[in-house]
């Protein structure tokens, strides 16, 4: 019989799965933007994703991880597992989250991208997942790191669909399944937690998280030679940081 614990537990993988393939709508915003406005907001959304996803992997998954499983080296091979099958992923799947002008993409890779995102998103929903059912505020904690990325990321991709040649209803709706992944792998591991110790993913994720913002979102902002843009992205990757701390502090204190 499932306990109330373990049933809100469920809840909130449920509700926190469909929220993130929600975020998957908000590429809609780029029909109402003018290129130049999306580009000036796109890259410092990439830097405050990119310090918080580095924030959640070190802040909370890492020191979750080691309560959890202890300061043993099976923690720090899964880390290494997680950053060694997303750049699996990228080598094999093509998976990448560009912020470049979509113009320079070809029909065939929107394919690529919508299964590489289906993909990544099953694999988040796992390790998202698996932090619910550590701990609820740590599942919200990982889910808030994983959204802000998401956010950059589909207004990228639903931008490089629509110039690869979909039209704008079926880019948000193919866009929305993909993201559907996310939920799913949730469920997953929610039922076979009973049966395993979903522990080793929470690691896992934070070699995803590290992996993500170091190889694909960290080189996005380091490619200006203004002074003043590059300051209000490292702002912006300082102000992910901080707010994964803050958040963290509260979180320990109570």
């Amino acid at each position: 019989m499932i306990s109330q614990k373990d049933m809100t537990t469920l809840a909130f993988i449920i509700v926190f799965g469909l929220l993130m393939s929600c975020i998957a709508l908000v590429g809609s915003v780029t029909l109402f933007l003018k290129e130049s406005t999306l580009q000036k907001i796109i890259l410092p959304l990439v830097a405050f994703s990119a310090g918080s996803l580095i924030g959640g992997a070190f802040f909370h998954m890492l020191p979750a991880s080691v309560e959890h499983m202890g300061n043993d080296i099976t923690l720090y091979v899964w880390l290494v597992v997680g950053f060694v099958i997303f750049f699996a992923l990228e080598q094999f799947l093509h998976w990448h989250h560009c912020h470049l002008p979509p113009g320079q993409h070809k029909h065939p890779l929107t394919y690529l991208i919508l299964i590489a995102d289906g993909i990544h998103n099953f694999i988040g929903g796992l390790s998202v997942g698996a932090s619910f059912l550590i701990d609820i505020r740590l599942g919200i904690v990982a889910w808030l790191a994983a959204a802000a990325h998401e956010i950059p990321q589909e207004l990228g991709d639903f931008g490089i669909l629509i110039h690869g040649g979909w039209k704008k209803s079926h880019a948000l709706v193919y866009n929305f399944l993909s993201a559907l992944t996310f939920l799913l792998g949730g469920i997953i591991v929610y039922f076979i937690s009973a049966e395993i110790d979903t522990g080793f993913l929470i690691p896992f994720a934070a070699g995803n998280f590290l992996y993500i913002a170091a190889t694909d979102l960290i080189p996005e902002i380091k490619k200006h030679k203004s002074i003043r843009v590059n300051l209000i992205h490292l702002m912006a990757l300082i102000s992910g940081l901080a707010l994964l701390l803050v958040l963290r502090l509260l979180f320990h204190h109570h």
